[in-house]
């Protein structure tokens, strides 16, 4: 009897600190910049942001292209994008933080930030993932491929969720960063 209440009590206790987990705001979950510097979203706190997993071999990659655009388009208004490079797909992030940094620089000429390489499904997926696509997400589950983006507005808020094949310069995409630009 006692090692079942035991029981019981740790799979809630465990449980309580899963949902504690994914309620965290965006802003307090740690992460590694591309250079491996401890870091958070914090500093982008009352910006609108487009978090987006990134890859160099994939055949949305080309989609860089205007995710730039759009970061030079919106940047003095208040927005960033942060790439969030992944391996999780075909194995199409394959390089180190190094090699993803000069694929961005050289080839796309890319001005955002970009986060070390993070896991977005599977056991060990990063805990902003967790935030972003757990059970008691705003849009929940997994990540379908490379270039899934999450729009957060400028209280940390997810605001809105696109696939992958949607294109960063797409009318949906702009309408809702432009709304969440004028959002107070």
């Amino acid at each position: 009897m006692i090692t079942k209440i035991f029981s019981l009590l740790c799979a809630l206790g465990l449980a309580q600190m899963v949902m504690a987990e994914s309620k965290h705001s965006v802003y307090d979950i740690p992460l590694k910049d591309i250079n491996g510097k401890t870091t958070s979203l914090k500093s982008y706190q009352g910006k609108v942001l487009l978090l987006v997993n990134v890859a160099s071999k994939c055949g949305l990659t080309p989609q860089y292209e205007a995710l730039e655009s759009l970061q030079k388009k919106y940047a003095s208004k208040g927005f960033t994008i942060v790439g969030l490079p992944c391996n999780d797909f075909g194995g199409q992030e394959p390089g180190t933080n190094e090699d993803i940094q000069q694929f961005c620089s050289t080839k796309y000429n890319i001005t955002f930030p970009l986060m070390d390489k993070v896991k977005v499904l599977g056991s060990e997926r990063h805990p902003l993932y967790v935030r972003l696509t757990g059970s008691d997400a705003e849009y929940p589950g997994d990540i379908k491929w490379n270039f899934g983006k999450f729009l957060i507005g400028k209280n940390g808020s997810v605001l809105k969720r696109f696939e992958p094949k949607t294109k960063p310069d797409s009318e949906d995409v702009v309408q809702a960063v432009e709304a969440a630009l004028a959002q107070k």
